[in-house]
């Protein structure tokens, strides 16, 4: 469901509502109002003192009122149009929040993490069309980004960027190479994932701007199993200790912090500068632990 079509949908339909009231509707309800008013003032006059409505001026608010009031069907559309025209602006061009669904990003986004997602820092993006209408920052190895994936665009992902365009990057035995240089790496303690309910090796991985941690199981093979055929797959090369790409221009190459439970670039291929949505940078809610709210690398 693109969500982002329906909220566009309803910013169109409440903002027609709206344009509506204040031009047409309201002004009618205005001059009915101020007539109810007069015809009341006169028949108050008819009667005289001695008969008039003791509460002849709630009375008469009373009745204004009733005729300023919106019907029904334009309640529930001009009145939500400025809420909902927020809600589109604030989603479209400054932050998104998304739903971690799975653990391809453990150990630094757990499955039930709420984040938020930068909407402008690689430039501003049209809604629908997602075309870019302002530069921007470049994106950097080591991103969180939040991305439309390239086999089914209604899908949205997350992987961190580990390689631009232009870059080779190698993932063999485990070990990441961009560029012919290795990536170093720190062991941490073994860290245990409760998706897969047993221990993975954890790394620290130094990408240059940034450090961030990263798993591997020891049990899973190193060579890629069900590769998919996808665009500038001859860049790629598989062999029984991984795969070696050089990335084409405007694409990256995305993988997951948890390594060996990760669908990524080493399976369906590169992310198209196109389908980038923005940069994940902060964890606004987790309710089985209030202690993930946070920012994270």
């Amino acid at each position: 469901m693109n969500f982002a079509l329906i909220l566009f949908v309803l910013v169109v339909l409440t903002g027609f509502a709206w344009i509506a009231d204040k031009l047409v509707f309201l002004p009618q309800r205005r001059q009915a109002a101020e007539a109810a008013v007069v015809e009341f003032d006169r028949q108050q006059a008819r009667v005289g003192e001695r008969f008039a409505d003791e509460n002849a001026p709630v009375t008469r608010a009373r009745l204004r009122d009733e005729k300023l009031r919106q019907p029904w069907w334009l309640e529930y559309t001009a009145s939500f149009f400025p809420v909902i025209l927020i809600v589109f602006l604030v989603r479209s061009f400054v932050v998104e929040p998304f739903k971690i669904p799975s653990g391809s990003m453990v150990p630094t986004l757990l499955v039930g993490d709420f984040i938020l997602v930068n909407k402008f820092e690689y430039g501003l993006r049209l809604p629908i069309t997602n075309t870019k209408v302002t530069q921007g920052e470049p994106l950097k190895r080591g991103d969180v980004v939040v991305f439309r994936y390239p086999k089914d665009e209604s899908v949205d992902y997350i992987k961190r960027v580990i390689g631009l365009p232009g870059d080779v990057v190698a993932y063999e035995d485990k070990k990441l190479t961009i560029n012919g240089k290795p990536v170093p790496e720190t062991p941490l303690p073994d860290y245990f994932d409760e998706e897969r309910v047993g221990y993975a090796k954890q790394f620290d991985e130094d990408l240059g701007d940034r450090k961030n941690a990263i798993l591997n199981n020891p049990a899973v093979p190193p060579f890629i199993i069900g590769a998919e055929d996808y665009p500038y797959r001859d860049n790629c090369s598989y062999n029984n200790r991984g795969v070696v790409c050089k990335v084409p221009p405007g694409n990256y190459f995305m993988m997951g912090d948890n390594r060996d439970n990760s669908a990524d670039s080493r399976y369906w291929g590169f992310v198209p500068d196109a389908n980038i949505v923005g940069r994940a940078f902060f964890i606004w809610m987790n309710f089985s632990n209030l202690k993930r709210i946070g920012s994270f690398e």
